[in-house]
């Protein structure tokens, strides 16, 4: 493939506030600690503080997660490197869509291992484990439930609730399988053979990135959330996110930026089988909403003790709990995620964890050979890719459009031949005039008559341009959604199973430009 950027600021589709934070804008240096370049990631490596016992934690819980699924050696050594105070995590996270749901999961993963990479080759006497942290404690069923092949879409349809990892791969799943057959195996022996959606995932990520030595982190672990067992009675009891978060918002809103998450009074969800609820004070203590469940203080308290797995961290505090349990440097996400951590530094400094390094993944679009031709033809640059249709079509027709095929010129001209033969003709014979003058409005009308066939030929040239337009950018922006996401990455990949390896040579997580490839003929 070959590769071209562009910057973000020229696509269209990133916020002010993100657009300001790769640009390294002052007034946004509060809420972060250092800019991810190679040279700050050194003085951040030496400063991450990590307590011994909760590696020992960690891979005692990885080992037991990654029981039963066939992996690589890359990746045991990374699980059995985290007790090391040497060995560091980068990190990525995100939902566990089907069959890895839109391409942008695929880049995600990508840009977190070339991270790791890079950051292994700059700082040789440390090591870096690339981590994608599944979200398997997720209840949005409705976000994940789906994902889009040749223009098609298919969908799992199952009444299950609460944490989507937990759900069952039962009849319903199969019924899925069976009208996409034309998955790749590893996906149907992922859904086959596994027992939830959760297990699936792992194994079908571990399929794709295992050589890499990616490390699957499921945080819906009981001996993991042992762990932060401080933080969330401390939460339930003071709700002190709430207040921080909404402070750390205003002065975001007061520089003229939009709020990406908003906190509540609680942040946590009670968990149990299949409930995903929120968890809100009342009069006499606490309730679990929707579920009739009630608790006093100590109560609850008590069963975060006993059972601390009851309670999952909603978007403001799971961040947090990540960067609790792992020895993490680095968060990779896309625009929205980079946009929310800079809300939840200061719940950071509260809890005095460390803030790690904060990437936006890397960004692509991809032009298969279709899509170059046409885009060539009509004179699309790789910027003018992100206008609009409709303002693409205002520029072609204005920079194509004949204003001169009225033919007055050609009128004027042929009129003046047709006059100047009559007064000779007047000269021979004087009815020769009127003959003249015959002849001129017959040639007059066969000329408005190819005027009109010239103009129709236009039109239906330029037809056949604007459709093309239409179909360039309907291949790239689906539904009018950027490519990376909404299709999935089996567009590409069953035509070609080298194309994930071949996206480490053209991503570079430090690169913060937007990626287009050209794929080969």
């Amino acid at each position: 493939m070959l590769k071209s950027t562009v910057e973000p600021e020229c696509t269209g589709q990133f916020s002010p506030l993100f657009i300001d934070y790769i640009r390294q804008q002052e007034k946004l240096a509060p809420f972060y600690n250092a800019f991810p370049n190679l040279d700050n990631f050194g003085s951040a490596i030496r400063n991450r503080q990590f307590d011994p016992y909760k590696r020992e934690v960690l891979v005692a819980a990885l080992r037991a997660q990654y029981e039963g699924v066939e992996i690589s050696e890359k990746v045991v050594e990374n699980v059995d490197a985290l007790e090391n105070e040497n060995t560091f995590t980068v990190t990525t996270g995100h939902q566990l869509n089907l069959f890895t749901g839109p391409l942008y999961f695929i880049y995600k993963i990508v840009s977190t291992v070339n991270l790791a990479k890079q950051l292994g080759e700059a700082y040789p006497q440390y090591r870096f484990v690339p981590v994608y942290w599944m979200a398997s404690e997720d209840h949005d069923f409705e976000e994940i439930n789906y994902f889009h092949y040749g223009g098609k879409k298919y969908s799992w349809s199952t009444d299950q609730k609460g944490a989507v990892g937990d759900f069952a791969l039962d009849g319903t799943m199969e019924e899925l399988l069976k009208e996409a057959n034309f998955v790749p195996d590893f996906f149907k022996e992922a859904y086959r053979k596994n027992t939830t959606l959760a297990e699936a995932v792992r194994q079908y990520v571990n399929h794709l990135f295992g050589d890499k030595g990616l490390v699957i982190v499921d945080g819906h672990d009981p001996k993991l959330k042992e762990l932060f067992v401080p933080i969330i009675k401390d939460e339930l009891r003071s709700g002190k996110a709430n207040d921080l978060v909404n402070a750390q918002t205003q002065k975001l809103e007061d520089l003229g930026y939009k709020s990406q998450i908003f906190p509540r009074e609680i942040n946590f969800f009670y968990l149990d089988k299949g409930i995903r609820s929120r968890i809100v004070k009342t009069k006499r203590g606490f309730e679990v909403l929707d579920t009739g469940k009630v608790f006093t203080e100590g109560e609850l308290l008590d069963l975060v003790g006993e059972d601390p797995a009851r309670f999952s961290p909603n978007v403001v505090l799971r961040p947090l709990y990540q960067e609790y349990i792992l020895p993490n440097i680095a968060y990779l996400g896309g625009p929205a995620e980079v946009a929310y951590w800079l809300q939840l530094k200061s719940v950071f400094d509260h809890y005095e964890v460390d803030y790690p390094m904060i990437l936006p993944r890397n960004f692509a679009m991809i032009k298969n050979i279709k899509v170059q031709r046409k885009a060539t033809a009509l004179g699309l640059d790789e910027v003018s890719l992100f206008a609009s249709y409709d303002e693409l079509k205002k520029r072609y027709v204005k920079a194509n459009a004949q204003s001169d095929l009225d033919l007055t010129k050609e009128k004027k001209a042929l009129s003046a031949v047709f006059e100047q033969l009559g007064d000779e003709a007047v000269e021979i014979d004087s009815t020769l005039k009127h003959s003249a003058e015959a002849a001129k409005v017959r040639a007059l009308k066969v000329l408005e008559h190819f005027g009109r066939k010239l103009r129709q030929g236009e039109e239906r040239k330029m037809e056949v341009a604007l459709r093309r337009l239409g179909e360039v950018k309907e291949m790239l922006f689906p539904s009018g959604t950027p490519q990376e996401r909404r299709i999935n990455f089996l567009e590409f990949y069953l035509a070609d199973e080298q194309f994930v390896e071949g996206l480490y040579a053209h991503f570079d997580p430090l690169d913060f430009n937007y990626v287009i490839l050209e794929q080969d003929g």
